[in-house]
């Protein structure tokens, strides 16, 4: 297959592989960027593998960083950009199911492409817009297919988190699991276990996040990745509802969890434990526990402006996505004029602050300052008062 035209992030690149061959040595675009070009969706990151080793790439170019030059990868900065340019190489040893014990550098690059994981990602380009292909990965992209390279039970026990992969590529690109290959993540699903949570929840989330995530989520229950995964083992039945919800789209991280905790129907503690089990960043987990508990609100129609604000606006359409999802009826055109009335989105827009409040009292600092700030808020955003300062200095005088 040859391509008609390059996008263009591969003909900025197109100089750099011209010095790497006027060298004598291959050199080709690789992975995915070669499989989204095809799909036509958005290029993200060009990589580009070589048969020259690194210390050969660092004599060809002048401006080099030695980002992860023990696996053969070297940064070159060329015209403006930066590329990183990986050696092809095998590997082998994985006792940690994730990284191999040993790497080898090679100047074959059906070699390379060998130790990857899917045939869709098992492609290179050459300069002229030639694909190679070794394993049928574009009759795989015909197919709507992820297929392991080789013997899938290899690629996954010489890399656990490629089992993940495959169910988040299923998410994003709305593609089948090859039967093989289905089996072969039943079968070794428990080798998760051995994987870091970060990198489970990194591709966890982005499965989630995809245009297909509950067909991705429902293999990542069938295959039983969920018993493995943090937290998850005893929650595998009760999270297939989830699989059979209108499709609405998740609009980050924080609506995932949130949803997640509404179909188990944590309590604020447990899905706060869940949270930190999956090593959650504090902003997430805060966002999503406060998303959870407006969206228990809205299913009970049972709150006031007062908690909306509390729970944070910007958590508002992130709730009404997924009252979408969970069939929670709401008067959306109303509520979403009340909020965007409401005077002020935090604290920080007060026109009076706690120091204002010890002068015109005349008091110390302390306590007694919080609590009125508090009750000045709660004032503001229920409309008892303006939020101009004269104003609330006579609304704080006459409430003291």
């Amino acid at each position: 297959m040859r391509m008609k035209e390059l996008p263009a992030d591969f003909k900025r690149a197109l100089p750099v592989l011209k010095e790497i061959e006027q060298a004598g040595y291959e050199a080709y675009f690789v992975g995915g960027s070669v499989r989204d070009h095809i799909l036509g969706l958005p290029i993200h990151d060009v990589d580009i593998a070589t048969s020259a080793y690194p210390e050969e790439i660092k004599e060809i170019f002048k401006h080099t960083v030695d980002t992860g030059i023990q696996h053969g990868t070297v940064t070159v900065l060329f015209s403006g950009s930066s590329y990183e340019i990986t050696t092809f190489r095998t590997e082998s040893g994985y006792q940690d199911y994730r990284r191999p014990d040993q790497v080898t550098f090679v100047r074959s690059l059906e070699d390379d492409l060998k130790r990857r994981d899917f045939t869709i990602n098992a492609l290179a380009l050459d300069r002229n817009g030639d694909v190679i292909d070794k394993f049928d990965g574009l009759k795989d992209l015909d197919d709507h297919l992820i297929r392991a390279v080789g013997k899938a039970e290899e690629r996954f026990h010489e890399d656990a988190l490629r089992m993940m992969r495959a169910v988040r590529f299923q998410s994003q690109l709305n593609f089948k699991i090859e039967n093989k290959t289905a089996e072969a993540i039943a079968l070794n699903a428990h080798l998760l276990e051995k994987i870091a949570v970060e990198r489970t929840r990194e591709e966890f989330i982005k499965m989630m996040l995809g245009q297909a995530w509950q067909k991705g989520f429902a293999n990542f229950l069938t295959f039983k990745l969920c018993d493995y995964a943090p937290g998850m083992k005893q929650h595998g039945s009760s999270l297939v509802k989830l699989t059979k919800l209108e499709p609405v789209k998740f609009m980050d991280e924080d609506a995932i969890w949130a949803a997640i905790g509404y179909a188990l129907q944590l309590s604020d503690q447990d899905l706060n434990k869940l949270l930190r089990v999956w090593k959650v960043s504090n902003k997430t987990r805060e966002a999503s526990l406060a998303t959870y508990e407006m969206l228990e609100l809205f299913a009970n129609k049972n709150f006031d402006t007062w908690e909306i604000y509390s729970l944070g606006i910007d958590n508002f359409e992130r709730t009404v996505t997924l009252c979408q999802l969970f069939d929670i009826k709401i008067e959306y055109n109303k509520l979403s004029e009340t909020v965007e009335q409401i005077p002020i989105r935090s604290s920080h827009d007060l026109a009076i602050t706690g120091n204002d409040l010890i002068k015109i009292l005349g008091i110390n600092p302390g306590p007694e300052i919080g609590k009125m700030l508090k009750n000045v808020e709660k004032a503001v955003v229920k409309e008892n008062v303006s939020n101009y300062f004269d104003e609330l200095k006579v609304y704080v005088l006459s409430n003291r």
